[in-house]
């Protein structure tokens, strides 16, 4: 059977079984249809949390092996290149304004257009309600260890973003397309690696695919739906949220299936404005509440080494959800960020690599802290909230509500705009990924859409705990096929490295 037949057969019993799941007996209550969803969804939420955070025994305790993989990786990174994401900040700032490139220079977008771009594919409801999940599930502590991986992760940014853009394809329209699936083919060919680099290549695609069903899509229906139930219907049940995933659906489908890119174009535009006003009402949140910033401080320092409750199993379980939450929401090492970045305007590559440093440190950095300090000095948040379909979300508008009590509404906009915006950014992803797998095929194509969007339904309606054990699972996927690549590749990204210092230093002294 050729490879194709086995996906049409598979996606269509995809297809069959989702909607039997949604079309249960009309005189069944709706909240049994979430039920019904959740229970159906469980299964699969399980097995891929266990096979991708299967503990490694360090001591009393243990790991998950793929958060070793992801922070060796950054630590190792950082340390190999000399600690770039420090030394280079400057030079990124300078990258970024466009001093070291030309308009004609091979590409579609500048690099502050690509930082863009790429930011606004991750700051989002990793940054407002990841962050809450890591304090309601890690306790304020976990915040620390968010920021530190964030530090390293700059690095880990630094090399993938480099090898995007070295070995991106250009159309003859111009078109950019990148991404680990080509400089895990082409770079590994190159070391007289090609039979590996194919392989990688493959499963860095199917890895995307999942990676957009899950963190791309599941868990910003999830939480996009808890935060509206909250404010809108003041309503903390379960009972009906099938109904907004279908919505959800729907207004997807509306700009990648039926091609009304008009509604995509204006949320683009919305969601720069978002962000902005998310960060304004931040700092006035912290200023009413400046006098227990320290404390706030002090609070994530000391239980980062000395966790409060048992619950988080210690110094260990700290650290798992602060690694688990930055991951979630910096994407460093997984391999999306090349996507965005392989547009750039440049001759050099690892020019973008450094520019692609200063994303950790704004989305993971600055906004993961701003969150977590007004979550942490409002003193609302507490260890555990996470057994319900909303969790962490509801933490955070909790926390901006005491000081503006009505910026919930501005907040429930903004993450819908948000979960919105990503979702219709991470579904391009998984079509690149299809497109490189089976090639221009408009039924593929159609159908891994229809897929994509009745997932919005699965994810508004299951338990959180589902879709962070999915979503983490099937985003950390991705970390694997691409950070060997990486490795593999030193050598390319620390010459390209040189030659961009190279040409910074000719254009500096003149």
């Amino acid at each position: 059977m050729k490879f194709s037949s086995l996906l049409k057969r598979t996606t269509s019993i995809l297809i069959i079984f989702i909607i039997t799941i949604l079309g249960v007996s009309a005189e069944e209550q709706s909240g049994g249809i979430d039920q019904k969803i959740n229970d159906a969804f469980k299964p699969a939420a399980d097995f891929t949390g266990k096979m991708m955070f299967s503990p490694i025994p360090i001591g009393e305790q243990g790991i998950p092996w793929v958060i070793l993989w992801l922070g060796i990786a950054a630590i190792v990174l950082t340390l190999y290149f000399r600690f770039i994401n420090i030394r280079s900040f400057p030079l990124a700032l300078k990258t970024v304004l466009g001093k070291y490139s030309k308009p004609d220079d091979p590409g579609q977008i500048t690099h502050f257009q690509a930082l863009a771009s790429a930011l606004s594919g991750t700051v989002g409801l990793g940054n407002i309600g990841g962050v809450a999940v890591a304090i309601s599930m890690g306790g304020a502590g976990a915040v620390f260890w968010m920021i530190l991986i964030g530090f390293f992760s700059m690095t880990t940014k630094f090399a993938e973003c480099t090898l995007g853009v070295k070995y991106r394809k250009i159309d003859s329209d111009g078109t950019v397309r990148g991404g680990p699936m080509y400089y895990l083919r082409d770079g590994l060919k190159e070391k007289g690696l090609e039979g590996l680099g194919k392989i990688l290549a493959v499963l860095a695609a199917i890895t995307f695919i999942f990676g957009a069903f899950g963190a791309g899509n599941m868990y910003q229906a999830n939480q996009s739906c808890a935060l509206i139930y909250d404010v809108v219907l003041n309503s903390d049940s379960d009972d009906g949220k099938w109904i907004f995933g279908i919505i959800m659906a729907v207004l997807v489908g509306v700009v990648i299936i039926g091609g009304i890119k008009r509604v995509a174009s204006v949320t683009s535009k919305l969601v720069p404005s978002m962000c902005i006003i998310y960060l304004l009402g931040g700092l006035i949140v912290l200023a009413f509440n400046i006098g227990n910033i320290p404390k706030a401080i002090g609070t994530i320092i000391s239980e980062a080494f000395n966790p409060q409750s048992a619950m988080v199993g210690g110094i260990i379980g700290v650290f798992i959800q602060g690694m688990r939450r930055a991951t979630f929401s910096n994407e460093a090492g997984l391999g999306s960020a090349p996507v965005a970045h392989a547009a750039v305007k440049t001759s050099k590559p690892a020019s973008e690599g450094i520019v692609a440093i200063l994303e950790p440190f704004v989305d993971t950095i600055i906004v993961c802290t701003m969150t977590a300090l007004v979550i942490v000095s409002t003193g609302v948040y507490e260890i555990g909230q996470t057994t319900g379909t909303g969790g962490g979300i509801l933490l955070t508008s909790e926390a901006f509500s005491s000081v503006l009590p009505w910026f919930k509404y501005i907040l429930m906009v903004a993450v819908f705009l948000f979960a919105f915006s990503t979702m219709i950014t991470w579904s391009y992803y998984g079509e690149q990924a299809i497109g490189y797998l089976f090639g221009p095929s408009k039924f593929v194509s159609n159908t891994y859409k229809t897929i994509f969007c009745l997932f919005a339904i699965v994810g508004a309606s299951s338990n959180l705990g589902n879709v962070l054990d999915f979503c983490d699972a099937t985003l950390f996927m991705m970390c694997v096929p691409n950070l060997i690549g990486v490795y593999l590749l030193l050598p390319v990204i620390k010459q390209e490295l040189e030659a961009f210092k190279k040409h910074a230093q000719s254009i500096d002294s003149q």
